[in-house]
């Protein structure tokens, strides 16, 4: 199976993938290429900065004395649900992501979303008790997961394919920007004695989405969207002006057209585009188990106890002023920025299986070696002989453990998903990675705080465990989807002739724009002759 690091019997021969990358014009140089990825950072990419914001805000926030005053200084299942309700909001969205997306598109799913998110924030800025904050950030819950869901797929279905692994990588890469972008205003606003040291954060995290708002209807609609809804004259003029610069006799164009409307056409005969679809076949059912596990790696790989509760691992082994715990979380969301931006570019060095076993592993051994150096450190407080190899060893792991994280979880994570899902349930089945990474996000952050209160250090035992089942899941189960575009990914798992058959469509017009060359070429009397040559070959 995937040990073997198969891409599976329906891998269709990569055409597209060869003409895109005899394409030797930078993104840079293709004008309308490029208006359409500027318009993207800000519309799609910047979605994450809310998520960003958000853990890293409730992160910050409980080191501010006058949040923790105003809400009665909140403590294990309490701070644990504050944090918790992001996640709990989320899920209860994702039903009706697959809905809004099939009838809306792309853009409007962005926009709606969005505006959730203004709402959400709104009221959590407003909020005058601990009950008043929990709504407010059940509704921003609520509103994010149809603009991650949207924003992901429009990228990868927009994006030339040469420049789409590092675009969706990329994606994740804006959460450390809201994370850095909380940090500081949470460390600006430390020090303010009034409520408006947490109100002005959490009035602060509508700010993204309204931009997302102003420019969203600006980009052009997925062109997958466009022909499964029969507007095929919109989608070729989409990938005519953005993929050949205008140019409606282009070769690429005219075979990509040919692969996506083939590829989405026998996708839509052999499914109801309905939730059943998504286990209706013994491929898809594996696509829905690895994106179900891929959903709990991202939030049980330990790295909700870094982005959640980084205090309280500081206090733990001795380390309480707030000035000192705010500025090691900038330092660490600037990091993870870093981090995050190097590994995007290699998506297209690495095969996607390789980054993966190198993240399960390197993580499990930080790991190892953080539970060790946090045992020393909380032994030393104990005893009243503080340990200070030992707590800058453990400061030092929190930092290693960035690195790691990025080269699967984060750089990888949408890139892969969009890969393994064919388009008439690429929306579905990124919602359901959502609802588990949601359900383990809403577990770890609630968990989190009581089992660090209960078993100290020992609780870090548990994610070493998880992680080694991880390196296991990832090795059996993971395919290979490097080098590839969506359509000659689109039956991975199922029967080689439905791959054929787009791969048949393409040749097609390949051999006809070859043949149409030719004929400019050659002189009209020996056109005859050519063709003879050709059915005697």
């Amino acid at each position: 199976m995937g040990g073997a690091g198969a891409a599976g019997s329906g891998a269709s021969d990569p055409i597209i993938t060869r003409l895109a990358n005899e394409d030797k014009v930078r993104w840079y140089r293709k004008p309308n290429l490029r208006y359409l990825y500027f318009l993207l950072f800000p519309t799609c990419m910047g979605i994450e900065l809310t998520s960003g914001f958000d853990s890293q805000m409730i992160n910050a926030l409980q080191i501010v004395p006058s949040w923790n005053s105003f809400f009665g200084n909140p403590q294990s299942s309490l701070k644990g649900i504050i944090a918790a309700a992001y996640s709990l909001g989320a899920i209860l969205s994702l039903p009706f992501i697959g809905v809004v997306n099939d009838k809306f598109g792309r853009r409007w799913s962005v926009f709606g979303g969005s505006a959730i998110l203004v709402i959400g924030a709104l009221i959590q800025g407003f909020s005058v008790n601990a009950g008043m904050y929990i709504v407010a950030r059940l509704i921003l819950g609520f509103g994010i997961p149809t603009c991650i869901v949207s924003a992901s797929s429009l990228i990868g279905e927009l994006a030339y394919p040469k420049e789409r692994p590092v675009l969706t990588s990329l994606f994740n890469v804006s959460y450390f920007v809201g994370q850095i972008t909380a940090a500081a205003i949470c460390f600006g606003t430390n020090n303010m004695v009034t409520n408006m040291a947490w109100k002005i954060p959490s009035w602060l995290q509508m700010c993204p989405s309204l931009v997302q708002m102003a420019f969203v209807l600006f980009l052009p609609e997925s062109p997958r969207w466009l022909v499964q809804h029969d507007r095929v004259e919109e989608a070729y003029d989409v990938l005519v002006k953005y993929h050949a610069e205008e140019n409606r006799e282009s070769e690429f164009v005219k075979a990509e057209f040919a692969q996506i409307q083939t590829t989405i056409n026998i996708e839509l005969e052999h499914s109801k585009t309905s939730w059943a679809d998504l286990i209706a076949t013994a491929g898809m059912r594996r696509r829905m188990l690895i994106s179900c596990m891929l959903g709990l790696f991202t939030q049980w790989s330990g790295n909700t106890l870094i982005s959640y509760y980084l205090g309280d691992l500081l206090a733990m082994i001795g380390k309480d002023d707030s000035v000192f715990k705010q500025q090691i979380n900038v330092a660490s969301a600037c990091w993870q920025l870093v981090c995050g931006t190097f590994v995007a570019f290699l998506v297209t060095k690495f095969k996607r299986r390789q980054m993966y076993l190198a993240c399960t592993i390197s993580l499990l051994c930080v790991y190892i070696a953080w539970t060790i150096s946090m045992e020393r450190a909380v032994s030393g407080k104990e005893s009243g002989h503080p340990n200070n190899a030992a707590n800058v060893a453990t400061i030092f792991w929190i930092f290693a453990y960035s690195p790691c994280y990025n080269i699967g979880y984060n750089a990888l994570t949408y890139t892969y998903l969009v890969e393994l899902w064919p388009y008439a349930e690429r929306s579905r089945g990124i919602a359901f990675f959502q609802l588990f990474g949601r359900l383990a996000g809403f577990f770890t952050t609630f968990v989190n705080p009581i089992g660090l209160a209960n078993v100290s250090w020992r609780y870090l035992i548990s994610y070493c465990c998880f992680l080694a089942f991880e390196i296991a899941f990832v090795y059996f189960m993971f395919p290979e989807t490097f080098g590839r575009t969506l359509e000659e990914l689109a039956f991975l798992f199922e029967d080689k002739a439905l791959a054929d058959e787009a791969v048949h469509a393409v040749e097609k017009v390949v051999a006809h724009h070859e043949e149409t060359a030719v004929s400019k070429v050659v002189p009209a009397g020996n056109i005859e002759t050519l063709e003879v040559r050709k059915q005697d070959a």
